[in-house]
């Protein structure tokens, strides 16, 4: 019961520390800084397994112990916290899936805003209605 207990602290102590990382996470996609956020995710996936292991040793020893009625208040009260642990990193990652995905359209946007502008100043028809390319700046003559 012991290793279940610490084990339950333990993991409150990495989803308390994956709060923190989905936190920065959304820091580095707000200012882009691609360098870092890849270095982020593997650190986030490192915790992410550790905290999977984890769970695995959590459900093995609380089923023993749920079998041995050897369940106190204490690891009920743990239990909870990880639970609304767990519902912080969910909100937070769906809100970093949000940013990401509000990013992407303002690049698409941009990237035809450009296609469109770059199309305009190549194409553009003579006099017999013939599309043509030009200079991208006019010649000036004087």
């Amino acid at each position: 019961m012991s290793s279940l207990l610490e084990s339950l602290k333990t993991q409150e102590q990495q989803l308390s520390d994956l709060i923190a990382v989905l936190d920065q996470e959304l820091h580095l996609i707000s200012t882009r800084d691609a360098e870092q956020l890849f270095k982020l995710l593997k650190d986030k996936e490192a915790l992410l397994e550790a905290i999977q292991d984890l769970d695995n040793d959590i459900e093995r020893w609380y089923s023993k112990a749920k079998e041995k009625g050897e369940l106190d208040k204490d690891i009920e009260q743990h239990i909870e916290k990880c639970k609304k642990l767990i519902d912080q990193c969910k909100f937070r990652t769906e809100v970093n899936q949000t940013a990401v995905e509000n990013g992407q359209l303002r690049l698409e946007h941009l990237r035809n805003i450009l296609t469109e502008l770059r199309a305009k100043e190549t194409l553009t028809y003579d006099k017999a209605g013939k599309p043509h390319s030009r200079a991208t700046s006019p010649v000036i003559k004087a």
